[in-house]
């Protein structure tokens, strides 16, 4: 038999289901377990399942109740403690505090003027992270403005957490969700999906709609395009090799009989700079199927050089496959690792040897901090396990090889 407070958090999640504003929520409120503990300060989850500290219940209101509920299940549709682990890894306040931006002012969004729900606060003043200045961000980039906030290493702003690296006012059992393993996070990922499906047919059936869709949802929900398309249309738009005739080189093959034809120039593209990300996140198998993307493209587009870079926060390695050499692409490199993610030097490298290339190519995880501006060529930037990750600047595709 349900307890008080196990009552409330049923109530809470029904009427969230109900409720036109939230229905969208409805399929993952329904994912996972949802328990009462005692030795919780407030709130939890490792990504599937929530837990909600007795004592923190009973001290707020049902509205606020309703607040850290969805706030909960906004981490895990979202994906937070799989997709951002690496975030967690470098700095695990500042990730779970990011995190919590993007969250609160969706909800904040999402009933403005708490009909429905309300945040909670404590001795009078809010009790959650919150500032306009991250508005429209997604977590990574709020995670690199906090970096660079001295404020934010010292917890400005919301709580002042523990040795778990807590953030915001809720605890983010990132440890939990590293034991799952790769098929269980898979299965896992596949039932969020599914979930946020039910929820968008159920906020269409209450008339609601999907228009709030937030951001960082609408990335994970976008009908993926095969990357390998992709970076077909991206390299041949740019370096697709060219036949043209000129009649400034009159054919002299028809010039005896006294006939004028144009001569045909074969118009060779120059090189095109691989620069693939050595921080640890891109498999050799996703390597091996880029490389192999790449070399069928070069059979194609017949470029002057594939210079290939593997980097990290320096470039460690330098290859170069010339038209004699280019077939053992595949089989020939030597990916060296390196420590560090800073794409900028590769295009220092390009600088610092004069290369002026067709254009760039980058394979990386998307953790980047700092993507460059001063790139000198169209750059493609293909990011693998990151559905999050966009580059400001050239284009993005994202590896999927499902």
């Amino acid at each position: 038999m349900k307890d008080t407070e196990e009552r409330r958090l049923t109530k809470a999640k029904i009427s969230l289901m109900r409720n036109p504003k939230f229905a969208l929520w409805s399929g993952i409120l329904m994912l996972g377990t949802t328990e009462v503990v005692e030795d919780m300060p407030t709130a939890a989850t490792d990504g599937r399942n929530e837990y909600y500290g007795r004592a923190f219940v009973k001290s707020i209101n049902d509205k606020q109740l309703s607040f850290v509920v969805l706030h909960e299940n906004l981490h895990k549709a979202f994906r937070h403690l799989f997709i951002w682990r690496k975030l967690y890894e470098q700095n695990p306040r500042l990730a779970n505090m990011a995190c919590d931006y993007v969250i609160n002012l969706i909800l904040l969004d999402a009933d403005p003027q708490h009909e429905v729900i309300e945040i909670p606060t404590k001795d009078g003043k809010p009790f959650i992270l919150l500032d306009e200045q991250y508005r429209g961000m997604n977590t990574k980039q709020v995670y690199d403005l906090l970096k660079k906030d001295k404020g934010g290493e010292d917890g400005e702003g919301g709580e002042e957490g523990d040795e778990r690296g807590d953030g915001g006012f809720d605890y983010h059992d990132w440890e939990k969700a590293k034991e799952l393993s790769e098929g269980d996070k898979e299965k896992l990922v596949k039932e969020i999906d599914r979930a946020i499906r039910q929820g968008q047919i159920a906020a269409k059936r209450v008339g609601s709609g999907a228009g709030g869709l937030p951001r960082e949802l609408g990335d994970l929900l976008e009908p993926q395009v095969d990357w390998r398309e992709q970076l077909r249309d991206f390299a041949k738009s740019i370096c697709s090799a060219r036949d043209m005739s000129s009649w400034r080189r009159p054919n002299r093959r028809y010039l005896g009989q006294g006939i004028v034809m144009p001569s045909m120039i074969s118009e060779r593209i120059g090189k095109i700079v691989l620069g693939v990300d050595t921080s640890g996140s891109v498999s050799v198998k996703e390597l091996n199927v880029f490389l192999s993307e790449i070399k069928a493209l070069a059979d194609e587009l017949h470029p002057e050089a594939i210079d290939l870079m593997y980097w990290g926060s320096s470039v460690v390695a330098h290859e170069v496959y010339t038209e004699g050499t280019m077939d053992t692409l595949v089989q020939s490199t030597r990916p060296v690792g390196g420590g560090g993610t800073d794409p900028r030097c590769v295009s220092d490298k390009i600088r610092d040897l004069g290369m002026s290339p067709e254009c760039i190519i980058i394979l990386t995880d998307g953790h980047i901090g700092d993507w460059g501006t001063e790139w000198n060529a169209p750059v493609l930037w293909v990011v693998v396990g990151n559905p999050s990750a966009t580059a400001p600047v050239g284009k993005t595709i994202h590896i999927n090889l499902d």
